[in-house]
């Protein structure tokens, strides 16, 4: 299966929240698992999906995926995850080879934080009783870790940068932007940041360090956009603390991992028909499970599916890449008659591209030289000649027509 996506997406948390149950269930990975700090050392990567309905049913057709899967109707759109290793209060100064773990977070687009919202976990990820910790520190320590990371990249030789900035004129802005060469931030969001934190960007000299951290948070809370997962969602007191969670500035999911997880290895023995993000599951196999095994596949159904609608895994995938990265599907096709490539597979690929992207610069994700000769493209929807500035729309299905056709 060829990769179709383009967007890496950051799994954090503190240690021991369920971080890497959360990547495993994601991505059936064997990240290694326990209940003490610092499990994970090396950052782990693994495929998840996004979930879509399928364009096949509009169209009436039988599809053949090639960059992506089909399960009854349903589009499952691979995207590149990777789980960082537990961070905890101090990273930035290097506490728990914090700098280390931190310095995985500039090649992630989001992030996917992980919280124990049972409180069952204290601030240096060690277990606790149930609700002992509150969860809410857990999202206001792990902004701070990452802001005041981004701070002692920022501020190196920050006066005499400033002074330069000013003397010449230009602006704080390109300088900061090459500061920020290795950190994955786009560099059109530094002078947007630099805006919504109310600063000058022609008087850099008098921005305060409050004003500076300022300006910072604002640019990680653009560049890093993130969601939070709270995670043990049956366990005691878990509810409560969702609710508060809720209040937060963020969007929130109710999670269990370890359901999750559960329900991808029976499925995977063909033991139960589940696919990724139902609300249920189907029992195919009872005479080749315990009465152990069935017991806990109901428990997982009254305590996690019945109350919260699905285990919460896919519906962050999700919410990471169409909400936080405002993420479209689009499907190119060569031949409009019957949705085919070249080769007659009835809509093989499926990519995921940012809201605002143009034909043309679809068709460079495609293939450069369809960017270069690019003259028209067609919706193959209403059959309608759409221009290279035109904005294309989730679940588009359109035909590029270039003065070179691929070999």
């Amino acid at each position: 299966m060829q990769k179709s996506y383009s967007r890496l997406l950051g799994v954090v948390g503190k240690p021991n929240t369920g971080k890497s149950t959360f990547f495993s269930a994601a991505t059936l990975v064997a990240a290694e698992i326990a209940n003490y700090p610092f499990t994970t050392i090396k950052p782990n990567r693994g495929v998840g999906y996004v979930r879509t309905p399928c364009v096949h049913e509009d169209f009436k057709v039988n599809d053949n995926p090639r960059n992506s899967l089909c399960l009854d109707g349903v589009r499952l759109v691979p995207v590149e995850i990777i789980d960082i290793a537990g961070i905890v209060p101090g990273a930035w100064e290097g506490k728990g080879l914090g700098n280390q773990f931190l310095d995985e977070i500039r090649r992630a687009d989001a992030l996917i934080h992980v919280v124990d919202a049972s409180g069952g976990t204290d601030c240096e990820g060690k277990s606790c009783k149930p609700d002992e910790h509150d969860p809410l520190e857990d999202v206001t320590f792990l902004e701070r870790e990452i802001t005041m990371w981004m701070v002692t990249i920022l501020k190196k030789d920050w006066s005499k940068i400033a002074r330069q900035a000013e003397a010449d004129k230009k602006g704080i802005a390109l300088p900061l932007e090459d500061r920020l060469t290795g950190l994955g931030i786009r560099r059109q969001l530094v002078g947007e940041a630099i805006r919504k934190a109310g600063l000058n960007v022609d008087k850099p000299t008098t921005w305060s360090d409050e004003d500076f951290y300022r300006f910072v948070d604002t640019l990680r809370k653009m560049s890093k956009p993130m969601l939070i997962v709270a995670n043990k969602i049956d366990l005691p007191s878990a509810q409560a603390n969702l609710e508060r969670m809720k209040k937060l500035d963020y969007m929130v999911i109710p999670c269990s991992a370890e359901a999750e997880l559960a329900l991808r290895r029976a499925a995977e023995k063909q033991l139960i028909d589940y696919k990724l993000g139902d609300s249920d599951f189907k029992i195919l196999n009872p005479e080749k499970l315990t009465p152990g095994q069935i017991s806990a596949l109901n428990s997982i159904r009254e305590k996690v599916l019945v109350k919260n609608g699905s285990t919460g895994i896919q519906n962050a995938m999700n919410m990471a890449y169409f909400k936080l990265l405002n993420m479209i599907t689009v499907y190119p096709v060569e031949d409009l008659e019957h949705l085919s490539d070249h080769n007659g597979r009835v809509l093989p690929d499926t990519y995921l591209v940012p809201q605002g992207t143009t034909a043309r610069q679809f068709a460079y994700v495609i293939h450069s030289e369809l960017g270069d000769n690019f003259i028209y493209a067609v919706d193959a929807r209403d059959k309608r000649r759409i221009g290279e500035d035109a904005i294309l729309k989730d679940r588009d299905v359109i035909s590029i027509v270039s003065a070179k056709k691929r070999a």
